[in-house]
């Protein structure tokens, strides 16, 4: 005899699913006159602060993505000019990336389409509750120990 099946209706992941989802594909609909990937805004977005010279694997540490994952992803930034890549000064095996000016450019224009795609999707909530919202969320990540970034 079967026991009880809850409600998918019923749990809070499920929530968080259905608006994740939605949010997550339109922003990428929002970026995609932009020609770049969430993936990449993501890379661009954590270079951005600072006119940083990162290693590959400083960009890997703090997306949470793997090394082969990031060389792909730069690999494309550098092929749309987004991303300069040249030999480590300190070691030819190592490699030194970089924002290109177009791409101090275009984060600011990439973060507007980031804010309006917040705000459409919870302007139905006071600031309060969007406080609240993401208190929750930032605790839920926190307990269980939530630190990769999503990109997809």
């Amino acid at each position: 005899m079967p026991g009880t099946v809850s409600d998918l209706r019923k749990h809070v992941g499920f929530w968080m699913r259905l608006v994740s989802n939605q949010v997550s594909q339109a922003f990428a609909r929002r970026l995609e006159g932009s020609g770049v990937t969430v993936a990449e805004w993501v890379i661009l977005r954590e270079m951005y602060d600072g006119d940083k010279v990162m290693a590959p694997s400083q960009v890997a540490q703090l997306t949470g993505l793997t090394r082969g994952a990031v060389s792909k992803l730069i690999d494309r930034l550098v092929e749309k000019d987004l991303v300069v890549r040249k030999e480590a000064s300190s070691d030819r095996r190592y490699q030194d990336i970089r924002l290109s000016r177009a791409a101090r450019a275009l984060v600011p224009q990439l973060s507007r389409h980031a804010d309006e795609n917040d705000e459409t999707f919870f302007s139905v909530l006071s600031a309060s509750e969007r406080r609240q919202l993401l208190d929750l969320l930032k605790k839920t990540a926190d307990l269980n120990h939530l630190t990769r970034i999503p990109l997809e």
